[in-house]
């Protein structure tokens, strides 16, 4: 294959996964991995990429970039659809107890799920909180949620309350379980996110719940945002739609996550 062939293949692997890695794609060309480094270089020269430790992620993909609610909701994908479906069974009609849902895509997909939970002994509420106003939105008329929507500063950007009241707030509860989305997940920096605000919240959640299931689609494995808000050890449960890569599934395992590929 030849050099431009394989940089026609690596953009378009960059637009359907979000990130590609050296060694992956020196097995997948049957070239050595310097070829490859220097395709990268040369794609990174180009504008169509950014280089990351081990690989490449597609260009804008630096640690401080983050879209908007409504632009990642377009491109909602089937793996974020399985990676909510399989969290929302972790609440199946026998639970009893209280959910904390992160603001995000996902989670709001998980959300969407729940809005049909129904107990299966009458009359039992599931208590749901959340600190996303379109999360709230879509609970609210659920006949069997007890919703508490936290009070705090609305980012325009993510629509999710965040600051010092929020955090404030889910410091003073113990929910049963807390859904948190992340913007990266890798073996040395754990989970993150672009905003310290949306970071400081995240954490409130982890610190606060008895058990914490984090939900990441494969183009968060291996990415870095710029604000690290939980290690990988204090996470119990990862919900993802493709098995990690290996260093980060080695890691996943030294820190007893469990993982579930949906």
């Amino acid at each position: 294959m030849y050099a431009l062939e394989r940089h026609d293949s690596i953009t378009e692997l960059l637009r359907d996964e979000g990130r590609v890695v050296v060694a992956d794609l020196a097995s997948r060309f049957d070239v050595t991995t310097e070829t490859i480094r220097r395709d990268l270089d040369a794609l990174e020269q180009a504008g169509v990429l950014q280089r990351v430790h081990g690989g490449a992620v597609a260009a804008g993909h630096s640690s401080v970039s983050e879209s908007s609610f409504d632009e990642r909701q377009a491109q909602h994908t089937p793996g974020k659809a399985a990676i909510a479906l399989a969290a929302a069974r972790l609440v199946p009609p026998t639970f009893a107890g209280s959910v904390a849902l992160d603001a995000g895509t996902t989670t709001a997909a998980v959300a969407v799920h729940l809005a049909s939970w129904e107990p299966a002994e009458p009359g039992r509420l599931l208590t749901v909180i959340t600190n996303a106003v379109p999360i709230a939105a879509t609970l609210q008329h659920s006949p069997h949620i007890d919703l508490r929507l936290l009070g705090g500063r609305v980012r325009g950007l993510t629509s999710a309350a965040v600051g010092t009241a929020t955090v404030e707030q889910i410091s003073a509860l113990r929910p049963d379980i807390a859904f948190v989305g992340t913007n990266g997940i890798s073996a040395g920096f754990g989970l993150s996110t672009p905003d310290e605000l949306e970071g400081a919240v995240k954490t409130a959640y982890v610190r606060a719940a008895r058990r914490v299931v984090a939900l990441a689609d494969q183009t968060k494995h291996g990415a870095e945002a710029l604000t690290r808000f939980a290690r990988l050890d204090e996470v119990d449960t990862l919900v993802t739609d493709t098995a990690p890569p290996a260093d980060l599934a080695g890691a996943l395992a030294e820190s007893d996550v469990e993982v579930i590929v949906a």
